[in-house]
């Protein structure tokens, strides 16, 4: 995690918005624009008012900036007083209490970690932090194989237990834990939270890459959403998307790498081996009912590789397109259920 302090944009930020006809119609719904600072990155929300009802886009705003500062200060690794901090410090087999926030992330963690078998595992922290892409000032050095063989005695879903009921935690070995590819996704549902109470049945809401949107724009038109091309020398766009009541998130490697001695090294750590990711998946973009679930399963797709993602993705029908590096550029490969979501 990361985040005015978490900075999330040193991850893949791989979803640009692509807003066209999205202006409001002369007399039709006005469009509402939020955006600034989180969690190192940057929010945006888009959202049409209501025909009748009165919607203060202040209280919205102070709402949802609220909701994600509260985020932040529960679950990023570069605030020592964060209640994921406290707890990476915490003794091992001591029940530590948390807010339902905390607990609820952990939770869905767990199952996706169970789901996936450790492809996404968010007891990789001490591994993100050796390899140089965590809050640890460190410069980027591949480390002895000595060191990772010693963190990867630090590293496993199995030793992280959650009580819900309790809203406390366990770990039963020495684990630090990253929230970083799944908190983004989870502020983006609070915010979709806030949107729904206040009355408003059509938005788009995005942090760092993660989107969810809702609804339909004027003339029933869906949200527009590019997937951006995993080229790091410029942003381009690879294909776009419509959706409408759906979450998506993209997670890559061609942002956030270092390079040494003429060998590439992904932010991207695979939780069994303890190494960054070598396999040809460039990018992986997934759909799901919310943002926490589909950043969570985009970042566990792209330490399985594009054939392994493929087979998760087509088992549990998963609305997945993957970008495969070629000798010759980039090929897309979708899963069966992402067909329908083509143009």
């Amino acid at each position: 995690m990361r985040g005015d302090v978490f900075r999330s944009a040193f991850y893949a930020i791989t979803l640009l918005l692509l807003l066209i006809g999205c202006s409001a119609q002369e007399n039709g719904p006005e469009l509402v624009s939020i955006s600034g600072p989180t969690m190192g990155t940057q929010f945006h929300i888009k959202y049409f008012l209501p025909a009748s009802g009165s919607i203060s886009t202040k209280k919205i705003q102070s709402q949802v900036e609220a909701q994600l500062a509260n985020i932040n200060q529960l679950m990023s690794t570069y605030l020592p007083d964060s209640e994921l901090s406290r707890f990476n410090r915490a003794a091992t087999n001591e029940w530590f209490p948390v807010s339902k926030e905390t607990a609820a992330v952990i939770d869905l963690a767990l199952k996706i970690s169970t789901q996936t078998q450790g492809a996404f595992d968010v007891t990789v922290a001490s591994l993100v932090d050796l390899w140089g892409f965590g809050p640890t000032k460190r410069a980027p050095e591949p480390p002895s194989a000595e060191l990772i063989a010693a963190e990867l005695n630090k590293v496993g879903y199995g030793s992280l237990q959650v009580d819900r009921a309790a809203s406390a935690l366990l770990k039963t070995a020495e684990l630090t834990l990253d929230l970083s590819a799944i908190a983004k996704g989870y502020a983006v549902d609070r915010i979709a939270d806030v949107l729904n109470q206040a009355g408003i049945v059509s938005f788009m809401v995005e942090v760092g890459g993660e989107i969810r949107a809702k609804g339909m724009k004027p003339e029933q038109k869906p949200w527009r959403i590019a997937i951006e091309s995993p080229v790091s020398i410029q942003r381009a766009v690879q294909r776009v998307i419509e959706l409408t009541d759906i979450a998506v998130a993209t997670s890559g490697d061609y942002r956030n790498y270092f390079e040494k001695d003429g060998r590439r090294y992904s932010h991207t750590i695979d939780p069994v081996t303890g190494y960054p990711i070598t396999h040809a998946l460039a990018s992986v973009t997934v759909l799901a009912e919310t943002s926490a679930r589909a950043d969570a399963l985009a970042t566990a797709l792209m330490v399985m590789g594009p054939e392994r993602a493929l087979v998760f993705a087509n088992s549990h029908k998963l609305p997945v397109l993957l970008i495969v590096k070629q000798a010759s550029g980039f090929t897309e490969v979708a899963s069966d259920a992402f067909a329908g979501w083509i143009n």
